[in-house]
């Protein structure tokens, strides 16, 4: 995936650019309207990361003339927080609104949500394989977690470290990339703080196999 980042600030767009390709995403960067436009016609990017407040034009009117031309998705990210603002950038055809500041990680979450729904990541799509509903149910926007319809009580934290497992189920997880994500850039802890986070996750669970440890990578959640 490639990303275009039109965002003036050089400390914010380096962070987003830097935060991008740690998640290996390729990220560039232009610093106005116009050279936003310009790439967005000769590179054809996946995804467009979009300030609204640009030296030389508004980022809505960035988003206006995008969309006369392409159907790329546009990630808006700005300062400005009133309903307003968010109600007229999704009215002219931005796909998502992100308010600064923010974290790498919603912000990663977002783009994969919106390039979910215009299908810029998805390859062919594989025959559905036949499956039964899962034991483990994970509500994110409720942060609520049930057992075989029983609810799990968990930490905020804990359920933040489920959650990030759950939003891959099978995949392996990097110590430091559930560390780096899940406790964000003011994390300067061990890992063994995760470990006791997952030991505790499984107690609660009642079965230790719902998290599988990878020597020497990470974790992973199955259905035992």
């Amino acid at each position: 995936m490639h990303v275009l980042v039109i965002e003036d600030d050089d400390a914010v767009a380096d962070g987003i650019v830097d935060g991008l390709s740690d998640r290996a995403i390729t990220a560039s960067r232009v610093a106005t309207g116009e050279a936003g436009i310009a790439a967005v016609e000769h590179t054809r990017p996946d995804l467009v990361i979009l300030d609204l407040g640009l030296p030389d034009m508004d980022g809505t009117e960035v988003c206006r003339r995008l969309r006369a031309t392409s159907t790329v998705p546009i990630i808006i990210v700005s300062a400005r927080d009133e309903e307003v603002d968010r109600v007229v950038a999704l009215e002219i055809g931005a796909d998502d609104y992100v308010v600064k500041p923010f974290g790498m990680r919603e912000l990663v979450a977002r783009i994969h949500a919106v390039t979910r729904r215009s299908g810029a990541d998805a390859g062919p799509a594989p025959d559905p394989a036949p499956s039964t509903p899962s034991r483990l149910v994970i509500d994110s926007r409720a942060r609520r977690v049930l057992l075989d319809g029983v609810e799990v009580h968990l930490t905020p934290r804990e359920f933040d470290v489920l959650e990030y497992l759950d939003s891959d189920r099978g995949a392996v997880f990097r110590r430091a990339d559930i560390l780096r994500d899940v406790w964000d850039t003011t994390w300067f802890g061990t890992a063994k703080t995760l470990d006791a986070h997952i030991a505790a996750i499984r107690k609660k669970l009642d079965d230790p196999g719902w998290i599988e440890a990878v020597r020497g990578v990470g974790f992973r959640l199955v259905e035992p």
